[in-house]
C-alpha cells in the first residue's frame, strides 16, 4: 500500500494539466536544506537548535511530499516555526547573521536566494504563510462538479471565507512592506529574489483587496436587496484597488519567473474593473432627465464595452504568459457583464442616436466618482516568542561567541 504513489504512472506519459485560475498566486518558496545545526552548535541550548531544525525540515518535507496542497498542516508548521525564529532576530542573542538560510520554487525546485540573515527567513516564513492563504482562497472560488452537469456553483459562504482569506494574506504582506524588510540591510534586500521587491509585495497585498472587492460586487449583484449605488461604489473601489497594484508593481524588475504573468494578471482585472465601473456609472446617469445625462450614459455604455473587449485579450494574455494556466468560466459579476454590457450599449446608443447627433460638442466620458475604499488588510502581529528563549539554560549552556567562531575554524582545518 505504502509503494503505491511510487509506481503509479509507470510506463504511462504524464497527463499534462494547465491548473484554472481564480486567485493569482505567485511562485510558491520554501525551505531549502540548511546547516543550523553546525551555525548555532554551542550558543543557544541543543534541544532549541534541534527544534528550530526540525520544524524547519518539516516545512519543506511537507511542502515538496504534497505540492504545497496541505495548507492547516504547513501554517501550523509555519506558526510554531515563527514563534523559534523571532529569537535569531532580538539584536541581544547576536545570532542575526550567523545561519545562512536557503530557499527554492516550489514548482521546479530551482535555488533562489541563499543568505546569512535571521529577517531575510522570518521575511520568507511569512511570504510563504501569504502564498498558501492565497491558495486555500483559489480552491474556495473553483468547486470540483461532481453532478456532470457542467455547472459549477459557488455558495455565498465559500465567498465570504475566500474574502476573508485574501485579507489575512494582505495583513500578512503589509506585515513585510512595513515591519521586516526595513530591518534587512540594503546590501542584502538588492539580492533578494525579484518575488521579495517592496512593490511586488505591495502590489500583491493590494490586488488581495481588489479581489476581495471583485467577489463582494458578485454578492452584490445577486443579491436583490443591493443597490445601483452600492454596486457602482464596490466597482469603482475595484478599480482604485487595481490601479494601485498596477502603479506598485509598474516600478519593478519584472524580468523573472511570475513577473510577466503578474502584470498581465493586473491589467485583465484593472480592464474588467474600469469596465463594470463604467457601466454602472452610465446606469446611475442614465436616470437623470438632462439630455447630458442621457448622452453622458451612453458613452460610459460604449467606453464599457471597449474595456470589456480589451480585458479579454489581457486575459488571453495572462493564460499564455508562462507558466500557462487558464481562465475560469465567467463567475461573479462578470458573468452578468458579460452579456448586458454588450446589450445594453446597442439598445441605449439606438435609443439616443438623436441626441449623439444633435449634442457632438458634449460628448466626453463622463468621470468616474471616487470613493473611500472600504476593505483593507488584516492586522497581523507575530506570535509570541518561544519560551524556551527565556529558559535558564540559555545562561548555563551558552559559550561566548568567539569561541564558536574558534571551534567552527578548527572544525573546517580539520576537514
Amino acid at each position: 500500500m505504502g509503494c503505491t504513489y511510487s509506481v503509479y504512472g509507470l510506463g504511462r506519459k504524464k497527463k499534462l494539466s494547465i491548473p484554472e485560475v481564480v486567485v493569482f498566486v505567485p511562485c510558491t518558496r520554501i525551505p531549502a536544506q540548511c546547516d543550523v545545526q553546525r551555525a548555532l552548535k554551542g550558543l543557544i541550548p541543543r534541544d532549541l537548535i534541534d527544534r528550530l531544525s526540525c520544524v524547519r525540515n518539516r516545512i519543506a518535507l511537507v511542502a515538496e511530499d504534497t505540492g504545497g496542497s496541505a495548507i492547516n498542516e504547513l501554517q501550523q508548521a509555519l506558526e510554531e516555526y515563527l514563534s523559534i525564529l523571532i529569537g535569531l532576530t532580538k539584536k541581544e542573542h547576536g545570532l542575526e547573521g550567523l545561519v545562512e538560510f536557503k530557499w527554492k520554487i516550489l514548482q521546479d525546485g530551482r535555488q533562489e536566494n541563499c543568505v546569512a540573515n535571521a529577517w531575510f527567513e522570518l521575511l520568507s516564513v511569512l511570504h510563504m504563510m501569504a502564498m498558501l492563504t492565497f491558495s486555500e482562497a483559489d480552491t474556495l472560488m473553483i468547486p470540483k462538479d461532481y453532478s456532470g452537469s457542467g455547472f459549477r456553483v459557488v455558495s455565498t459562504d465559500c465567498k465570504r471565507d475566500a474574502v476573508d482569506l485574501l485579507l489575512k494574506a494582505a495583513g500578512y504582506l503589509e506585515f513585510c512592506v512595513r515591519n521586516v524588510l526595513c530591518c534587512i540591510p540594503a546590501e542584502i534586500k538588492k539580492s533578494l529574489s525579484k518575488d521579495l521587491q517592496e512593490g511586488v509585495l505591495e502590489a500583491i497585498s493590494i490586488q488581495a483587496l481588489g479581489q476581495g472587492t471583485e467577489i463582494q460586487l458578485g454578492l452584490a449583484v445577486e443579491s436583490q436587496k443591493a443597490t445601483l449605488s452600492v454596486k457602482r461604489r464596490l466597482a469603482c473601489e475595484q478599480l482604485i484597488y487595481y490601479s494601485q497594484a498596477y502603479q506598485c508593481l509598474s516600478g519593478c524588475d519584472l524580468n523573472h519567473g511570475y513577473g510577466k504573468k503578474h502584470m498581465w494578471f493586473i491589467k485583465w482585472k484593472f480592464l474588467e474593473a474600469k469596465a463594470a465601473a463604467y457601466y454602472y456609472h452610465g446606469l446611475v446617469l442614465d436616470k437623470g432627465n438632462e439630455p447630458t445625462c442621457h448622452i453622458g450614459a451612453v458613452c460610459c455604455f460604449l467606453a464599457a464595452q471597449e474595456l470589456l473587449v480589451e480585458s479579454k485579450k489581457a486575459c488571453l494574455s495572462f493564460c499564455l504568459a508562462a507558466p500557462v494556466t487558464r481562465a475560469p468560466p465567467l463567475w461573479g459579476a462578470m458573468k452578468h457583464l458579460h452579456q448586458k454590457i454588450p446589450e445594453v450599449a446597442s439598445r441605449k446608443s439606438q435609443m439616443y442616436g438623436y441626441l449623439l447627433e444633435q449634442e457632438k460638442a458634449h460628448q466626453s466620458l463622463p468621470e468616474l466618482p471616487d470613493f473611500q475604499l472600504s476593505l483593507r488588510p488584516d492586522d497581523y502581529e507575530l506570535p509570541d516568542i518561544d519560551p524556551a528563549w527565556d529558559s535558564e539554560k540559555w545562561e548555563n549552556q551558552s559559550q561566548p561567541l568567539k569561541e564558536h567562531l574558534k571551534d567552527c575554524e578548527d572544525e573546517i582545518e580539520t576537514e
